[in-house]
């Protein structure tokens, strides 16, 4: 296949052709949700890209295998190895088990993503599922060197790789989100950059899920899980890692530092990051309180596919400010734009070589670092260009295998005709009235309900099934 396909890499800090590991196939990862709450509008943005990313790659042909985790034990509440345990909280919070907690908000988030035309990945895996692997990985870098015991938890020794900062674009210091000064220091490490594999020695006096391991009872580091979920699953070359820009370090750098010294050889070649969702006072996180759901915007009024064009108007490596203001306008622009394709004559045969012309096009905005933007410019552009209808609808319908938009599901055609919820129950009230004014054998009051729907652009057609309606 022709190979057009460039994003940017995060760890080569530059925009790069995709070649993958095996030609055709695409092995892919992405972060998963912590379960222990519902995902906010911000945490969804970076599914929604990276739905578009491997939607982008089957588009263009390829064969893709992606993989996600469900973080639902051992995640910390802040990026170093201190803090309240996230799935402990939550199960404290509410009352339940940490298990109860981790289906209920696994099934949550999952919803969530139904409502966004997120598709769920091929493999989703619970850390939970994969306790032997972590105990098998951990109990290699120890037989190697790149772990070692300390205060009865496991730790990885940063000291013995040839660089450890490797997406550092920046210094060692603004990176160090992880060990920061306002946190408390972990004693036990002999540097102060090495993380927790396996904890033996629980900070927390009634963690819930605890194993049998080589080192006592304990439970899995947070950074430990996607390296061997991904390796399960994807073999020990991967194409592609996602996940937010908060990922990047200590999450992502840790995944580099265990797999590779455990494999011996470099893992990943493309890592994509998607930038945070902020509103006004900053990044939207859970640590605030009142978080915005997809719930929360339907209870007030919006279509979910709303929040997706939001973020679609937007490229995945830029900030993306939220606000009821804009996404006011966008949801106007979303009607319009589905109430447009809906009104497009769908019969008809279909310009070959002009439908060949914008699918050219819209690739190219994909591989262009998936210009999801431009994607859609190509698409208005399209709907505004002097073609026919059948030809239209047909690329608005070929578009949408990318965009996930709804443009021409059934709503999309509701829409189109410009008839509303209301309109129709008015309709039907008036076919009843008229079915029983000719009952009544009242014809004047009848041929009035008719001339009455007329003027209101709707034509009624008495047929042997019954009365039908169209618009004029």
């Amino acid at each position: 296949m022709e190979n057009k396909l460039h994003f940017y890499n995060t760890l080569t800090r530059k925009v790069e052709q995709f070649v993958p590991n095996e030609d055709g196939k695409v092995a892919m990862y992405t972060c998963g949700p912590t379960v222990y709450h519902f995902a906010h509008i911000g945490n969804l943005r970076s599914y929604i890209m990276e739905d578009l990313l491997e939607k982008t790659l089957r588009y263009l042909g390829y064969d893709v295998k992606r993989v996600m985790n469900i973080t639902d034990v051992g995640h910390l509440s802040s990026d170093a190895d201190t803090g309240e345990d996230k799935m402990v909280a939550g199960a404290k919070r509410e009352h339940k088990t940490v298990m109860e907690i981790a289906k209920f908000y696994t099934d949550a988030f999952f919803a969530d993503c139904a409502k966004l035309n997120i598709k769920t990945p091929d493999v989703v895996e619970p850390a939970t599922n994969c306790i032997d692997d972590f105990i098998r990985v951990i109990t290699r870098l120890m037989e190697t060197g790149y772990a070692y015991e300390s205060g009865g938890n496991i730790y990885f020794d940063t000291s013995k790789l040839k660089e450890y900062y490797v997406f550092s674009s920046q210094s060692e210091k603004e990176l160090l989100v992880g060990v920061r000064d306002d946190v408390e220091e972990d004693e036990n490490k002999r540097n102060k950059s090495d993380f927790v594999l396996w904890f033996t020695k629980s900070k927390f006096e009634d963690q819930e899920l605890k194993w049998e391991s080589p080192w006592g009872m304990g439970y899995p580091g947070w950074h430990i899980e996607c390296s061997c979920i991904s390796m399960k699953h994807l073999g020990e070359y991967m194409d592609i890692h996602c996940g937010g820009v908060d990922n990047i370090f200590p999450h992502h750098t840790n995944e580099i530092a265990q797999s590779e010294a455990y494999l011996g050889h470099k893992w990943c070649n493309y890592w994509l990051h998607v930038h945070h969702l902020n509103d006004r006072s900053g990044k939207m996180s859970k640590s605030k309180g009142g978080i915005l759901t997809v719930t929360t915007l339907e209870e007030k009024g919006y279509d979910p596919m709303v929040y997706r064009l939001f973020c679609l108007q937007s490229h995945y490596r830029k900030p993306l400010e939220f606000s009821y203001d804009i996404l006011d306008n966008m949801s106007a622009a979303y009607d319009k734009l589905v109430k447009r394709i809906g009104s497009l004559n769908r019969e008809g045969s279909v310009d070959r070589a002009v439908f060949d012309e914008y699918r050219t096009r819209f690739e190219d905005a994909l591989c262009d670092d998936l210009n999801s933007a431009m994607a859609l410019t190509v698409l208005y552009d399209m709907l505004k260009a002097d073609t026919d209808d059948a030809t239209k609808f047909a690329l608005a319908e070929d578009f949408d295998r990318v965009l996930s938009l709804n443009l021409t599901s059934e709503r999309a055609a509701d829409a189109g005709s410009g008839v509303d919820a209301a309109l129709e129950q008015y309709i039907a009230e008036k076919i009843e009235e008229r079915k029983a004014a000719k009952k009544e054998k009242d014809f004047a009051r009848a041929d009035a309900i008719r001339n009455e729907l007329l003027e209101r652009g709707i034509v009624l057609e008495d047929t042997r099934e019954g009365v039908k309606w169209k618009k004029a």
